[in-house]
């Protein structure tokens, strides 16, 4: 019997990596896989995951997509973890953020297909499509959101939900924990709190911005089981989750946890409010989201903060 396909579209960004490692790891493989990058050959990823395929793709143009036509065919599942995910940038450059984010040249190449229903598409989107202005947000709640980037992620959601049959959109946070096989460019969050901390100097950090930071390792977990569940059960599904960790912290309480962990001294924390400070783009005071849908559509609890700083930097201590 001919293996499942799983495509990972931003197989080389931060949770794209995450995943093509946790598939790696399930016993006996059990799927064909392969990722899109964009910008560089990922040679060190290729050498990790050396049963992959490796396709680059330009998702403004959707050019790369017909050699994934010919060289791995119709995928059964698609992972779509791409997007420009810098507020700031989005905010100086909406028409290149809507471009990446709303995925119109992949449904499309989907679309392509004859039995293009036979694709399950999973779709990273954010807390940011809420306003902010009250805690634990549900996935009925109304999606406002205050800025560019939240508004390309509403639009994405609203253009997969009316273009395909089949998909899951995730509603993430923060997502947090070690660094990937290729490293990633940008900051991580709780690296980059240790490291400031670390120095011994006074660093700012907002006590009235909250979210419900998520685990990355997590994060892959309820993509592979919606996945399962897919193969198993070959049900179609229009499934909108809020997928976050079951706390809801402010970044001072972020930078306090790590202090605590690792034994920095949390005189160095110094609480400010984030109206405090010019970002270049309008930020949602609290949205923190609840996870009971999560929990019990997939039988799934996420891991508490306190513990997923304690795994991240143990990962990071031995590596």
């Amino acid at each position: 019997m001919s293996k499942k396909k799983v495509l990972v579209v931003g197989g080389t960004g931060y949770l794209g990596q995450h995943l093509l490692q946790g598939i790696s790891e399930i016993p006996a493989t059990p799927y064909d896989v392969a990722f899109t990058y964009n910008s560089f050959p990922p040679q060190s990823l290729l050498d990790a995951f050396p049963g992959s395929l490796a396709f680059n793709v330009d998702l403004k143009t959707g050019l790369g997509f017909h050699s994934i036509s010919q060289q791995f065919g119709q995928p059964d599942v698609v992972v779509n973890c791409a997007a420009l995910s810098v507020p700031r940038a989005c905010e100086k450059d909406p028409d290149t953020a809507t471009s990446i984010n709303v995925p119109t040249s992949l449904v499309n190449w989907l679309s392509s297909f004859n039995h293009n229903d036979n694709t399950l598409l999973i779709h990273l989107s954010t807390d940011q499509v809420y306003e902010g202005v009250k805690s634990f947000y549900k996935e009925e709640d109304e999606a406002l959101p205050v800025n560019v980037y939240g508004k390309s992620k509403v639009a994405a959601e609203q253009f997969i939900s009316e273009k395909w049959a089949n998909f899951a959109i995730l509603r993430s946070s923060i997502i947090f924990g070690p660094q990937t096989v290729s490293p990633v460019p940008k900051s991580l969050p709780i690296q980059w709190i240790d490291g400031v901390l670390s120095k011994g100097d006074k660093v700012e950090f907002f006590y009235d911005e909250y979210r419900c930071p998520v685990y990355v390792k997590d994060v892959v977990t309820i993509i592979l089981t919606l996945i399962d569940k897919w193969f198993s059960e070959g049900k179609k599904m229009q499934l909108l989750l809020n997928v976050g960790g079951p706390d809801r912290v402010s970044r001072v309480q972020m930078a306090e946890a790590v202090a605590q962990i690792r034994g920095h001294d949390s005189s160095l924390i110094k609480p400010v409010s984030a109206s405090s400070v010019d970002r270049g783009v309008m930020s949602p005071a609290d949205i923190s989201m609840a996870i009971t849908k999560l929990v019990q559509t997939l039988n799934f609890s996420p891991t508490p903060f306190k513990d997923g700083v304690k795994l991240t930097l143990a990962a990071e201590a031995s590596s």
